[in-house]
């Protein structure tokens, strides 16, 4: 659904969807549509619009900076607040793309705590504000497995002898690399001291190399569920909260492997030049409140980024019989063996991987 746009309008109390070119925005937010924009949609964007009266364009992208780098170098700067992934955020800061965010903005706890003492340590940066902790895992659809032994390990991802037939991966060396080296016996606590070398970015694609006839390419978030439900591939990485919505709100038979689980965070910032700079200063300390990050997660299995909002998490929105907290990428059970995406490792090597790996794919 990338470069579809909605606008989204309170009148009257009401929200009404029009096409984003039927009037002019008071605030345009980019997000990685589906059921994560859905949550944000539901969470954020319906109450503040109650709050201040302004409209909101909801646009979706696939990621990377390269959208905001064109408009503010072009100074035709139209989006005006983008969730991105940390090491983007610290990238796209240090290049001098977004503005700066005074944290004194943000909201107090319930209780009176400081932002800067609520929120969890590392999701407060010069240019970017977290909103949720969210983990790419591989999944599958039990309900076509079920002459398997069920899969428990990042190694059986890669097994194609146990497990045959096609993977789904997503068409980025972030993640991909890192699941290589869990895969091929290295301990989660060495796998960036492994990939920054070039013995071990090599071991990487020589892993990769065993499945990579096997392996069906993804870009957006929503095509992980849709190529497990149509049975193009028998296992897929994803994104948690994509696997546990088509779960329980789509009814599908899936089941998430948390071995290996890559956890990372999402953020908030502003491309530099905004036109609705005020606005979206305003937006960013609204969704972020203690409040508004526990609304959300009761949408979506992604973590608030506060520790007030723990305690708030609720139930799904749509059953209250599941419990949200027990499907955070954090909860005990889910959180044995994960790795933390080194954002500072992606922030220093992206270019170069990137090429490396696109190299690799057109041999």
């Amino acid at each position: 659904m990338s470069g579809l746009t909605k606008k989204i309008i309170a009148i009257a109390g009401a929200s009404a969807f029009v096409s984003g070119a039927a009037m002019a925005a008071d605030l345009t937010v980019v997000s990685w549509g589906g059921a994560y924009t859905k949550s944000q949609v539901e969470a954020y964007h319906k109450p503040w619009m109650a709050k201040t009266g302004k409209a909101i364009v909801s646009e979706d992208y696939g990621g990377g900076i390269a959208e905001i780098k064109a408009q503010v170098e072009s100074g035709n700067v139209t989006w005006d607040v983008v969730d991105v992934e940390l090491s983007d955020a610290i990238r796209a800061c240090d290049e001098g793309l977004l503005e700066p965010i005074d944290h004194s903005i943000l909201p107090p706890a319930p209780d009176g705590t400081p932002a800067t003492e609520d929120f969890l340590p590392g999701t407060l940066h010069d240019c970017a504000v977290a909103n949720i902790v969210w983990s790419s895992v591989y999944a599958y659809d039990s309900s076509k497995t079920r002459n398997w032994n069920k899969p428990t390990t990042m190694a059986d991802f890669f097994n194609t002898k146990a497990f045959p037939g096609k993977r789904g991966m997503r068409k980025s060396p972030k993640v991909t690399m890192e699941f290589a080296l869990i895969a091929d016996g290295v301990p989660v606590s060495e796998v960036y001291d492994v990939l920054g070398t070039e013995e071990g970015v090599a071991r990487a694609f020589a892993k990769l190399d065993t499945i990579k006839d096997d392996v069906v390419w993804w870009e957006a978030g929503a095509q992980p569920p849709q190529l497990l439900a149509d049975g193009e591939v028998v296992f897929s990485t994803a994104w948690n909260g994509r696997v546990f919505n088509a779960k329980n709100a789509e009814g599908q038979s899936f089941e998430m492997v948390w071995d290996g689980q890559i956890y990372d965070l999402d953020l908030w910032v502003i491309p530099k030049g905004s036109k609705n700079k005020e606005a979206a200063l305003d937006f960013v300390a609204f969704s972020t409140a203690t409040e508004q990050l526990a609304a959300q997660a009761s949408w979506i299995s992604y973590g608030p980024a506060r520790a007030s909002s723990e305690a708030r998490i609720g139930t799904f929105h749509s059953d209250d019989s599941i419990k949200m907290a027990d499907h955070m990428p954090t909860a005990a059970a889910n959180f044995k063996n994960a790795l933390q995406n080194d954002f500072e490792f992606w922030a220093d090597n992206a270019d170069q991987l990137n090429e490396r790996f696109n190299a690799w794919l057109s041999k």
